[in-house]
């Protein structure tokens, strides 16, 4: 058997059939998937970690971040890449359609405890939610029917939290296609995030005082646009 260096994808020998082929195959393409974040790693030690010592060495010490930032999970939205945030500046959330839930200590407690870490122990001054364009948690969120079963396990359950931002759009843009809708109701469950927000006692408290800021954003990747807004105490 050749090197793959100078080999093509079809790299391996046919097997005795198909599947083991395709199973070979797999296998192949998931040691390529691996390989591919090492090379990723190895670049960014290069090109910027060796090369910024005034940036990462401070963060040994510890972490002291203006920002908390909720964003959706989805691949094509990266806060820190379309952002500019370096490393120590955002302390990140991540889930789907970049929904915050009201406080609850029984429930979605993993959120919770982020909230209640970032602004009682790191102390950030900024609060942001991030929706953003063909946004597929929010396009979920609209499409729920009243008594139909779930499609998933969580996904439904989740963007729920969202359910006020829902009742708004479809009561003052009825008449717009869905897909208008879609674009609207990536800005008021953004809203509805922020709102829940403030039920969180150490957020309500540091709104108060003026320690802590609420921020509404929105990313259009097929424009190139991105939008800001506040919301007041």
């Amino acid at each position: 058997m050749g090197t793959r260096a100078g080999m093509g994808r079809r790299s391996l020998p046919r097997l005795v059939c198909d599947a083991g082929y395709d199973e070979a195959m797999a296998i192949e393409d998931m040691a390529d998937a691996v390989e591919r974040l090492k090379s990723g790693f190895n670049k960014f030690k290069t090109e910027v970690y060796d090369k910024k010592p005034e940036l990462f060495e401070p963060l040994k010490a510890g972490q002291s971040p203006k920002y908390m930032v909720f964003a959706c999970a989805d691949s094509r939205v990266c806060p820190s890449v379309t952002l500019g945030l370096q490393p120590g500046e955002a302390f990140t959330v991540r889930n789907i359609a970049a929904m915050v839930p009201a406080y609850d200590k029984t429930k979605y407690t993993g959120i919770g405890s982020a909230i209640e870490y970032a602004v009682c122990a790191l102390k950030v001054e900024v609060l942001v939610v991030i929706g953003h364009s063909c946004c597929g948690g929010i396009r979920a969120l609209l499409s729920l029917q009243d008594g139909a079963p779930d499609n998933f396990h969580f996904v439904e359950d989740w963007v729920r939290i969202g359910f006020p931002a829902k009742v708004k759009v479809k009561k003052e843009h009825a008449s717009v296609p869905f897909d208008d809708q879609c674009s609207i109701l990536e800005k008021e469950a953004v809203n509805v995030s922020l709102e829940n927000l403030k039920t969180y006692p150490f957020v309500k408290e540091g709104l108060a005082n003026g320690t802590l800021k609420l921020v509404g954003g929105h990313y259009n990747f097929v424009s190139g646009e991105f939008h800001t807004w506040e919301i007041k105490s």
